[in-house]
């Protein structure tokens, strides 16, 4: 017996993430499982969506002429542009550092040599 028979909800697997729509950042999922794997989309339900044939080919047509030319563009904003940027480090994860024991004496190893 399968899920799918008990249960008629799907499962999908996302991750939220910060995106920039125009000169606004906006909330966004990254999915990671279905299709569109690693796309950044509106809505986790998305992420199982049928695909749009006609519009994957045209999307690679365009890459094929103009990819250089749009990567080169994407460098230059993400480098420069402060939404950009902010995005960019909201999308980072946040990483603890540990804390350094106030109990731990700092010792000359070398008492002897000048500074």
């Amino acid at each position: 017996m399968r899920f799918n028979e008990v249960d008629d909800s799907e499962i999908f697997e996302a991750r939220m993430v910060w995106r920039k729509m125009g000169n606004k950042v906006k909330r966004a999922v990254r999915c990671t499982s279905g299709r569109r794997k690693g796309r950044v989309v509106s809505k986790a339900s998305q992420c199982g969506a049928p695909i749009d044939f006609k519009k994957r080919l045209t999307l690679k047509k365009t890459k094929a002429k103009f990819g250089a030319k749009i990567a080169r563009k994407a460098k230059r904003s993400k480098k420069y542009n402060p939404i950009s940027r902010r995005v960019a480090q909201m999308n980072k994860p946040t990483r603890f550092k540990p804390k350094k024991s106030p109990f731990k004496a700092k010792t000359n190893r070398f008492p002897n040599r000048k500074k």
